[in-house]
């Protein structure tokens, strides 16, 4: 006799483990494009900081 006890059926699907192996991918998918798409914007902000003086500049630009 079965007294509280259920089974387990097997469930088509993910486990939690894959769940969370793939949103990994994505949010690192998603951070590596927006890198890649920022990146000559980075660049330029960089060298404008390096024509400024970078932090020796104190006094000279308020």
């Amino acid at each position: 006799m079965n007294l509280g006890r259920r089974h387990r059926t097997a469930r088509a699907g993910m486990s939690g483990r894959q769940l969370l192996v793939a949103q990994v991918a994505l949010v690192g998918t998603l951070c590596a494009a927006v890198f890649v798409r920022e990146l000559p914007s980075i660049m330029r902000e960089l060298r404008i900081y390096r024509m400024t003086g970078g932090l020796r500049a104190n006094r000279r630009y308020p």
